[in-house]
Parts: C-alpha cells; structure tokens; sequence
C-alpha cells in the first residue's frame, strides 16, 4: 500500500469515529484508574462510598441485565409501572444509551448474530466486538425493529430525556450525596467514574468473551458460549449458548446452582406480585436441542474425517435419539400426572398416586438407560473418528 493510500485509509477510519464515545470511554476508566488509587491513599474508603459504589453498581448493572436486556430487547416478561421506571431510571445512569436504541441494536445481533448486520460482530476481532463497535458513529436510527417499544410512552419518555437523565443519575445524584457525607469527590469518582467503567466493560464482555471462550452445549450454529466467568462478571449473563438458543426465556442460568443473580431477582419480584408472565422454555425443549447439538458435532467430526457418512451411522443416531427423545417425553408426562394428582382432592389421590409413583420410577429407570445407551454411541463414535487407524474408510 502506498503512503497517499495509507493516508487516506486513516482519513476513512477517523471520520467514522464517534468522537463523543471515543473521548468518554477513554477519559472515564483512565481517571477512575488513576484517580481511585490516590483518593484512596489520601483518604481511605469510608462506609458511606463503598456502600453507594455497591448499591449503584447493583442498580445500574441489574437495569441492563434484567431491563435492558431481558425486558425490554426480548419482552421475557412483564414488569408494573414502578419497576419499569426504575429499569429505566437507573439503566439511563449506566450511561449505555436509552433503552430503546441498546435494545434495538440487540435485537439487530440476534437477528443477524456473526454476519453483517451483526452491530458487535465477534468476527471483525474481539476489540471490536468487545467495544471498537461502539466507539464507530452510529448508523442505526430508524429502529424499525422496536416498534413495541416506540409504543412505550416511559420508554419514550427515556429516549428524549436520557442525556439530562445519564448526567442526572450517573454524576449529580452521586456527587450530591457525596456532598452531604462530605465525600464529593470520592463518590463522583468511585460511585460515578470506576462504577460506570466497570458497568459497561462487564457488559462488553457479553459481546466479546461470550462469542470467543466457552462451551456450546445447545447449539452450534453460531459463536455464542456458555462462559461462567462472565456470568459472575455480569449477574447471570455469561450463559450465552442458552441465551440464543431459547432468546425469549427470562433464565441465562436454566440450573439452580448456575449463577444467574438476574434471573432470581425477576423471579423473587414475580413472588411478590412486582411482575408477572415470566417466559419460560419447556425442560423437553431444552434437553431435544442439547440432543441435537450432541449429534451436529458428532456430525462434524465424522466429516472433518471421512467424505461421508459411514453406513449404518446415521440410522443408529436416529433410532438411538428416537428412543430417548420418546422415553424423556413419558418420564415429563408422568412427572407431571403426578403432580397434578398430588394437589388435586379427588378421594382416590393416594391410591392413583402410589400406582403412578410405579409408572414413574420405571420411565425414569428407561430414560436412564436410553441416555446411557445414546452417551454410549456417542463416545464410541468419537473414539472411532478421533483414532485415524481406526476410521472406516470413505
């Protein structure tokens, strides 16, 4: 490439700059990184900052997660006034846009995740999926694909109001308290600058980690991972696989041990009557598409190794998936006859009750076996095709 080329490539690439983003996501975790070590050396961490720091950190972090994320970009369920308001509120100090311009680009990565329309490709390189996308000016302002939420009056209300409402919530609400327990200072510094940096680089994380490390337990069909050290970096986001498989479910998390503090905290306010129609998928659903992945990466491996399939394979994994597709739906619909039963008052609950309790053991003792014996071919497939002495020929 010749100099005048080169030149006039940085002219392209520093006129699609957004200064505005460019200055503030550089300048803020450079003076929260520099400033934070010297107050604190100067003059310690008191309680009332370290408690605002966490509070706001909660607040504006869960505002993306369960607001941002899952109300608003996927409808995953259905909050009432106040706690709308809040999401919106303290999603707007998060200083990550307004809701319906973050949601619509979501909405444009799921709909086009790894391709062009793909706003956070992690194909053009992890920086740029992680934060170089958000420092390009912005092309996305129809938001055609948010129509739901342009019908919003508090959405609406956000989206005209969020700069006075970032600098609001973000800066002045930080400094004021600050100023009243005599910290001004250290609570715009800590409670505003180095929480903010923080909000948006875990959040980044979802765009960038979550496409590059993990495991892929539910599809291959695109980049996304299950990674649990994003989800304790982003309360519950880092089940990424999950996430774009089943978009619409209120869980990242689907097991009671995975850390998703997002999806407790939207149960807990459906407990409470704060919210209501958690979505949710089927436990079949789930288990089918984890079956089905299974068989593409076996499917993968075989053809990384042979030009086709050997005989006889594809007709094992299909009887062997037939069987224990059909064995799990009949241990589901005994499971739930017998809890049906169980709360139901018919005179004859303890009787039907202990004959479905048989019923039961045995579907589970049958879908046991069928999902043994499908982890069985499949290992034995993957030992096969992973031993070239003793791949079949093709």
């Amino acid at each position: 490439m010749t100099a005048p080329q080169e030149i006039e490539k940085k002219e392209t690439l520093l006129s699609q700059l957004n200064w505005t983003n460019v200055v503030f996501l550089t300048l803020t975790p450079l003076i929260a990184l520099i400033g934070t070590p010297i107050y604190l050396k100067q003059n310690g961490l008191s309680w009332p900052i370290a408690g605002l720091f966490v509070f706001y950190l909660i607040a504006t972090g869960m505002s993306i997660t369960a607001g941002y994320h899952r109300l608003f970009s996927h409808r995953s369920y259905e909050p009432n006034g106040f706690i709308k308001f809040l999401l919106l509120f303290f999603g707007a100090g998060a200083c990550q846009n307004s809701a319906l311009k973050w949601s619509s680009e979501h909405r444009f990565h799921h709909r086009y995740v790894d391709g062009v329309g793909d706003p956070y490709n992690i194909k053009k390189g992890f920086f740029y999926a992680h934060i170089g996308w958000v420092l390009m000016k912005d092309t996305n302002l129809s938001f055609e694909n948010a129509r739901d939420l342009q019908k919003d009056p508090m959405i609406r209300w956000q989206h005209r109001n969020y700069w006075l409402l970032a600098t609001l919530v973000g800066f002045v609400m930080p400094f004021l308290f600050g100023f009243f327990v005599g910290a001004p200072w250290g609570m715009l510094l800590i409670a505003g600058l180095l929480r903010i940096a923080l909000v948006h680089h875990s959040t980044f994380l979802i765009n960038s980690l979550s496409h590059y490390i993990g495991t892929q337990p539910y599809s291959i069909k695109d980049s996304s991972r299950d990674n649990i050290l994003t989800a304790f970096l982003t309360f519950g986001e880092g089940y990424h696989n999950f996430h774009h498989k089943f978009q619409f479910d209120y869980r990242n998390g689907i097991r009671w041990y995975h850390w998703d503090p997002t999806k407790w905290t939207i149960k807990f306010l459906e407990t409470i009557h704060f919210v209501k129609k958690l979505r949710k998928v089927s436990d079949e659903t789930i288990f089918q598409a984890k079956i089905e992945a299974e068989r593409e990466k076996l499917q993968l491996k075989v053809a990384r190794v042979c030009r086709k399939l050997p005989e006889g394979l594809e007709q094992k994994l299909n009887l062997a998936q037939e069987k224990l597709l059909s064995a799990q739906l009949k241990w589901n619909q005994i499971r739930e006859e017998y809890r049906r039963v169980k709360h139901s008052i018919d005179n004859r609950r303890i009787e039907i009750l202990n004959a479905l309790r048989a019923e039961l053991e045995q579907a589970k003792r049958q879908f046991k076996e069928a999902y043994e014996s499908w982890k069985d071919l499949i290992r034995e497939f993957y030992r096969v095709y992973a031993n070239p002495r003793l791949t079949p020929s093709a």
